[in-house]
Parts: structure tokens; sequence; C-alpha cells
């Protein structure tokens, strides 16, 4: 690439590209530079519907279209942009600490990437570390709502554009000629005769003693090289040959195995303990200790922390929970729900939908290591609001926040998981109570039983049609009350969701703007009532959209029926925009819709739309019975979903390699919360204790026809992916099944009537180890 590119109109269709920005050249003993806060780009606009559709739609705006939960995330980030800071190291190498989580999304892996694109060196020199918690960042650390690649994408690409431009200017000075005739490639510096130098040698005579504001204009994205182009990500050979780091792989001193038993119901109290004395001499076990959430046992092997745990007997007092079960909770959801209003005089179509209560189910289970000392404590662990940990866990201690270090370690999943501290908050607390460093991890079980869960929800829908015209849409959604107290990923925001009147004004902005109606469906309202706080919840993959959309799509199949359409040109006449069209035509033209197919099987399609990105999905299902009544071992087979084409169009694909990536895990999300992955509450308590009865996606469930087709670039920036496919997968096979079978579900997953499993003991909380695992080989 030639040295500093001419300057470009900043208008026309290559957007971004065509304009300049303000960054800095930081003071530092090698380059270091950032970009300067200032107005975020502005949103494409979206296409409007053709005059063919409008005859049958009543436009509906929604408050999404003007402004979105991401775009409140990304403009409160932007401020503190110019902390975050790209460093060109002697090595020849670039540096940058990423202030989010990487829990396999792959955002180390599409970062890199934009800092080698701007920089135009290698993508294997470019190194993305994750950033200690840094409270000076205020909203800039938090990962959440599919929000990463959006808030970041300029400011990186600006501290990278600046690093680049500074390094051309050293070389000038180095090679004694002038910085427009050198170019810069693979890191290397070359000037018209051949000299060159690469950026290492540069690093330190590019730095600055001060702090230089100074003018920079990124690639058009026709120049774009690496942005947009399928790449593996960077840690994929660590992680396939198991040296990928996570935080019980690191050796942290004297940092003990550690584990907790945990009450029989949902957060019970120790009442007394009968055999701490006992447990404490068994082989390996350093320290026995009552704690706030159960007792905690350190030893020297976490197999003999294991048989502690099973070892101890304790008295327990009642929980948040105590005697609730499915029915109970949904008695509560039904007397909390919203009216709907006054019922229509035309025709209508209704009907209430009720979502279990669900895992995240990440595959790594909770942990942390803390090391507590008297006047300081340094933390470990995978970490999405890490800001909010820190705070916490100083109050925690009492310790100011400046004494409290918190590393933020890669996890292996999160879906939501990682949003919240317990772990590491418990860690502290046994670190401190027994004045050694802890390396904390929880059973799957205590994952399952004890942990953060999809909170069961229902939601009623009334839609009121005339003709070809849809008139109005309602939907109320009534939540088990979902815990936002991570907030922002700051304090007071946190603070704001955890007061006893405030809570369910945040919840209702963090619905309302995460939430989207994307059909032309007249006047549409959408409200959230939440209940009872007994339970532990929290934000899973794409919060409130699956059930939402779920139930909007089942009932906009009902609404094609009834008047006369099928449910693909039904959805393609009402969508509001073109980009949401042309999703939805790709999938049904790569799936060939409204193809003849065998009875007590059919194809099922959804759109769903969010965060400036759009996806649509079609299945194919098989409900008929030699395919329900399959033989598996301690599972309900149910449904296949045999074939899928997932179509998404996030407006400018990064690293379109890992947006198939992130596509294929939500469409298995989808699977499973409609078919198969629920908790079945009993007595105050969940009855799965582990992945063998807890049914997320198995290979028997997994469609042998798989496509993901990436859209062309649209809108020329990033929009939100980390969720998007989860909805629509959900709500497309559910509407599958509701056509396969003639009659539309209502409750989900499906399987959730049927316990194929025997319970493991609450008492003691930490199942035996099968011992029979040989005997099922095939």
């Amino acid at each position: 690439m030639a040295g500093p590119r001419t300057a470009r109109s900043s208008t026309g269709a290559q957007g971004i590209g065509r304009r300049r920005f303000l960054g800095y050249v930081l003071a530092a003993p090698t380059l270091a530079t950032a970009a300067e806060p200032a107005l975020a780009p502005e949103a494409a606009a979206a296409g409007a519907p053709s005059a063919a559709d409008a005859a049958a739609a009543v436009p509906s705006p929604d408050l999404t279209e003007l402004v979105d939960l991401n775009d409140v995330m990304t403009a409160a980030a932007w401020p503190t942009s110019n902390l975050i800071k790209v460093v060109v190291n002697k090595d020849g190498t670039v540096s940058f600490a990423l202030p989010r989580a990487e829990v396999g999304q792959g955002i180390t892996t599409s970062t890199a990437m934009l800092i080698a694109e701007e920089m135009d060196v290698p993508l294997d020199r470019v190194r993305v570390t994750l950033a200690d918690a840094r409270p000076e960042l205020a909203f800039n650390q938090l990962t959440g709502a599919s929000n990463t690649t959006i808030s970041t994408y300029t400011p990186i690409r600006v501290a990278a554009a600046v690093a680049r431009g500074r390094l051309l200017e050293a070389a000038a000075v180095e090679l004694g000629a002038k910085a427009t005739d050198l170019t810069l490639k693979a890191g290397v510096v070359t000037d018209l005769a051949g000299g060159s130098i690469g950026i290492g040698a540069l690093a330190e005579k590019a730095a600055s003693d001060e702090p230089r504001r100074v003018s920079v204009q990124l690639k058009e994205r026709g120049e774009f090289t690496v942005i947009g182009t399928p790449r593996n990500r960077i840690d994929a050979l660590e992680a396939v040959t198991g040296r990928k780091k996570f935080a019980m792989d690191l050796d942290v001193p004297d940092a003990g195995p550690t584990m907790v038993c945990r009450p029989p119901t949902l957060n019970g109290k120790v009442g007394s303990v009968a055999n701490a004395e006992q447990v404490s001499g068994m082989p390996g076990v350093t320290h026995v200790a009552v704690i706030s959430t159960g007792v905690a046992v350190r030893a020297r092997t976490f197999g003999q922390c294991i048989d502690a745990v099973r070892a101890l007997r304790v008295s327990w007092r009642p929980g948040s929970a105590e005697g609730k079960s499915d029915a109970s909770v949904r008695e509560e959801l039904r007397d909390a729900e919203l009216p709907l209003g006054l019922p229509p005089v035309t025709p209508s179509v209704e009907a209430t939908f009720t979502f279990a209560f669900r895992s995240n189910s990440a595959l790594e289970p909770n942990c942390a290591i803390a090391d507590v000392r008297p006047d300081r404590a340094e933390i470990w662990s995978g970490l999405k609001a890490p800001i909010v940990a820190k705070q916490a866990i100083a109050a925690k201690l009492g310790l100011p926040p400046h004494a409290v270090t918190v590393h933020v370690t890669e996890s292996g999943g999160s879906f939501g998981r990682r949003l919240f501290f317990d772990a590491a908050l418990e860690a502290a607390e046994i670190s401190r109570k027994i004045g050694e460093p802890v390396k904390l991890m929880w059973h799957r079980a205590d994952d399952s039983r004890q942990g953060r869960t999809h909170p069961m929800a229902t939601s009623r829908v009334r839609a009121a049609y005339l003709g070809k015209s849809v008139l109005s849409y309602r939907q109320r959604h009534t939540s088990v009350a979902t815990d936002l107290s991570h907030g922002l990923g700051e304090v007071f925001t946190a603070l704001a969701a955890r007061l006893p009147v405030g809570d369910i004004g945040f919840s209702e902005t963090f619905f309302q703007l995460s939430q989207s109606t994307p059909y032309d469906f007249g006047f549409h309202s959408r409200l959230l009532a939440e209940t009872d706080k007994g339970f532990n919840t929290g934000s899973m993959r794409n919060v409130y959209s699956p059930d939402v959309t779920c139930a909007r799509e089942l009932v906009v199949d009902r609404l094609a029926a009834k008047t006369g359409k099928d449910p693909f040109s039904f959805r393609r006449d009402f969508l509001r925009d073109d980009r949401s069209r042309a999703a939805l035509e790709k999938v049904a033209e790569a799936g060939n819709w409204g193809r003849a197919m065998p009875e007590g099987t059919a194809q099922g399609i959804a759109f769903h739309s969010e965060y400036h990105a759009v996806s649509a999905v079609l299945v194919e299902i098989d409900c008929r019975p030699e395919t329900v009544g399959r033989p598996i071992r301690d599972g309900v087979t149910g449904p296949r979903v045999t074939r899928a084409v997932l179509a998404v169009d996030v407006g400018l694909a990064v690293n379109p390699r890992g947006l198939e990536a992130q596509m294929m895990g939500c469409l298995m999300d989808g699977i499973a919360l409609t078919l198969t992955s629920s908790l079945h509450l009993r007595d105050g308590y969940f009855l799965e204790a582990s992945w063998d009865n807890y049914f997320y996606t198995r290979q028997w469930n997994t469609p042998p026809e798989l496509e993901i087709i990436v859209m062309p670039t649209t809108t020329g920036e990033p929009g939100g992916a980390g969720e998007l496919g989860v909805a629509a997968s959900m709500a497309a096979v559910a509407c599958a099944y509701g056509r396969a079978t003639g009659t539309m579900p209502t409750s989900f997953p499906l399987n959730h009537g049927t316990l194929s499993f025997e319970p493991k003991p609450t008492v003691p909380p930490v199942p035996a180890s099968p011992t029979d695992g040989l005997d099922h080989v095939r």
C-alpha cells in the first residue's frame, strides 16, 4: 500500500472510508496511538417497502429504528475510546489490550484483523490480549448485546491508522526519503530505491515524548485486503492442541484447588456443619470454611475437594425458591401479566406461549482464582463486566477499589453467564476467610442447580387483521425477573438496576431498546412485566429475543393462513426494508421453499432483526413416528431438524468465517430452545445436575444439511452478530413443527413435559461420577 492516502470526499457509498478522523500519538517509550473521541459514524438508512407491498402493509415505525440498545452502548463507550491504545513493539509485533472478553466468539481475531488492515502488518504479528478491569473506561468495558465490533470498529482502526502514519514519518527520516514515496507492506517500509526498514526498528524512533494530535484517513472498503476476508481464528491451534490458557490453567503461586458444598435448594444458607473437623483431616484437605453460599473446601487436588464436599454433613436453612415448582411459577406469571386491552372488533389471532427455565450451559464451569491479602486483592476470571466485578469485590472485602486488581481471562463459553462475577466474588470471600490463595471451580451440578438461568416466561400475543392487512399487533411478555445488575458495565447503572423500584424501569428500557417488530403491522405495542426475584437469572444469549420472536413468528404463520398466503410470501410482503426481504428471499431460494415433502415433515421459515443486522432461517423438520420414537439412551429424542439454511446480513462482516461459526452456534441454540433444553423446577431446586440430563442440541439432533449464507456488504459498517441467529432459529424450528403436526406449539421446549432421567440427589451436591462409560461404547 502506498504512503499517506490522499484526501477524499466525505460523502458517498463508501461511507466511513471517506471521512477523516482525529487521533493521538501518545507519550510512550515505543510508538503508542489512540483515537480521539468524536461523533460516531452514522447508521445506514433502511430501504422502504415496495409499492406492491404497501397495499397490504399498514406502516408501523419501530423505536429501535431510531435508537436501540447497541446505539446506546456505542455512544456510551465512545468518550473513553482514547484510553485504549495500539502499541508497536521493538520485535515488530503490534499489541492491543482489548477491553472486552473473549469467550469463544472470536473477537480477538476480528480485532487483530482491524489492526492488520490499517497498519499493513501480517495478522500473525498482531498480539491481542484482554485488558484488566479499568474503571476509567466507564461504559467501555462491557461485553454484551453483540456490541464489541460495533463500538470498537472505528476507534481501533483510527489508532492503527495513526500508528501507520507515524511509522512512515519516522521511516522517511531514517531512509532520507519523502513519506509519500514510501510503501508499508507486511510490516516493512520500503523506499523507491529499494531501501527498507522494519516497523520494529522504527518503534522507538516513531515514539513521542508528549501527546500529539493528528488527523488520519481510513482505508476505503475497496482497499481492504484483510477486513471482509475469511480468516481462521488466531487462537485456533492453541485451542485444538490444549495449549490455550483459561482461568484454571493459570499457575498462580500457592492457589489451592477449592470447591464449595452447596445447598440442596436455590440460595439456601448454612445452618450448621456436623463434621467440619473430621473433613479437615481428610487426605489433602487444607481448609474447611463456612461462607455466605455454602461450605468451602480447599485441598491439594480437585479430586480431594470433591471427596471432601461429598463427605460434609451440613444442616441447611431454606432458600429463596423454597417449595416452588414449574407449575407454581407459571401461576405467578399469569397473575403478573399486563392486559392486552379490549378485544378488537375485527378478526384477530391470539395465543399465549410458555418458556421453561433454561441453563446458560457454557462449556467451562464457573471458576476464578483469588489471592486476597489484608491490604490488597488480585483476581483472575473470565468476566464480561470486570469494572462492576472489581467494585463489588472491593466493597465485599472492605478495600479501596485501587487495591483490587482484576485480570480478565479468556473463557470457554458464556452465553451471558460471564456478565456475572459470582465465582470471582465467592473466590475472594474464601481467600479472605482462610488467608490463602484459592483456585475455585464450580462443579457442573453447581452450574445447573445454583448458577444463572434464563428465566421462565410467558408471551401473550394478539394480532388484528382485516382482509389482507394486519391492523394491530400487541405482545405482553411476562418473565421471572431477569437480573441485569451488571448494568452497562459500571457502578451507576449497576446500582440503578438493583434499586427496588428502578429495576423494572431498567428492565423495561432494556426490553424496548433490544426488541423490534420488523413488520408493518399497523399499531403495535410490546410491554414487559416481571415477577419473582428468588432465582439466579441472567442475560442468556439474546436475552428476551428468542422467546419474544418465537411467539411472534408463530402468530405470523397463523396470520398468513388467515389471510390466504403462505408463510414466506406473507413475511416478504410485510417486512419493512429491502435488506430484510433480501435475507428472507435468499433462504427461501437456497432452501427451495415450498418443495413437496412427505407427510409428517415440513419446512419452517422465520425472521429476526436486531442491532443493525438481520437474519432469516429456513429449516426442515421430521416429526414422523419412527423419528420421534427412535431410541436414545437416557434422552427424549422427539423431532429432528434435518436441514437448515441461515442467511445473515450484518452490514459488513469483518471476518466472514467467524460470522459463519457464530451463526452455527446460534442455530444449535435455537434447536435446543425449541426441542430439548430446559431445567425442571421441583421443591425449590432444579432437577438437572449435569450435561448428561440437560439436553442442549446433541449430535443426534444436529441437521445433516446445514448452510450459512453471509449476505453481501450492505451498510458498510458492522452490525451485531454474536446473538443474531438464535431467535430466528428457534422460531423457524417452532414454525416447522407446527406445519408438520398441524398444531401450533405453545410450550417450550417441546419435550419439557417428559422427564427422561432419574434426578441425581441434592445431598451430597456433587453427584458421584459414572463408572459405566465403557458399557456404552460402540
